[in-house]
């Protein structure tokens, strides 16, 4: 089914992390999935296609989206496509510094962040995107 009527996005058709997200990513995500419907199908492989779409121009940041400072992949497998073993991030802009990797912990408080590399950062973040999507659902 169509997640965009016209121009407008049908946002109970969306996953939940999107709701609670802004409407440029909520845009992106339905668009890129009605296209992605046309070409492949409904099902599985549209919403993959979707959510690569998104995660170039948007990051997962508790349980919502929030815009990036910058446009492209956030991690190895986005930048790789369909064809490459590197593991997703999730929507951890992956790819950002270490700086805001940082204050991206912050805000979720990520407990011993001070003390972390990138990839730690970055791991901590998926854990933190994880436990407050558990806890918007319930």
């Amino acid at each position: 089914m169509p997640m965009t009527k016209g121009d407008k996005v049908i946002t109970d058709e969306l996953p939940e992390t999107l709701q609670r997200s802004g409407k440029a990513a909520q845009e992106t995500f339905a668009k890129a999935h009605d296209s992605a419907v046309e070409e492949y199908g409904e099902g599985r492989r549209a919403h993959q296609t979707a959510f690569a779409a998104l995660k170039h121009t948007h990051e997962k940041v508790g349980d919502h989206w929030e815009p990036k400072d910058h446009t492209g992949p956030s991690d190895d497998r986005a930048a790789g496509g369909r064809d490459t073993d590197e593991e997703t991030a999730e929507g951890v802009d992956a790819k950002a510094s270490k700086k805001h990797l940082y204050e991206i912990a912050q805000r979720l408080d990520v407990p011993g962040r001070s003390t972390m590399d990138k990839d730690e950062l970055v791991d901590a973040i998926k854990k933190a995107n994880r436990r407050e999507t558990a806890r918007s659902r319930t």
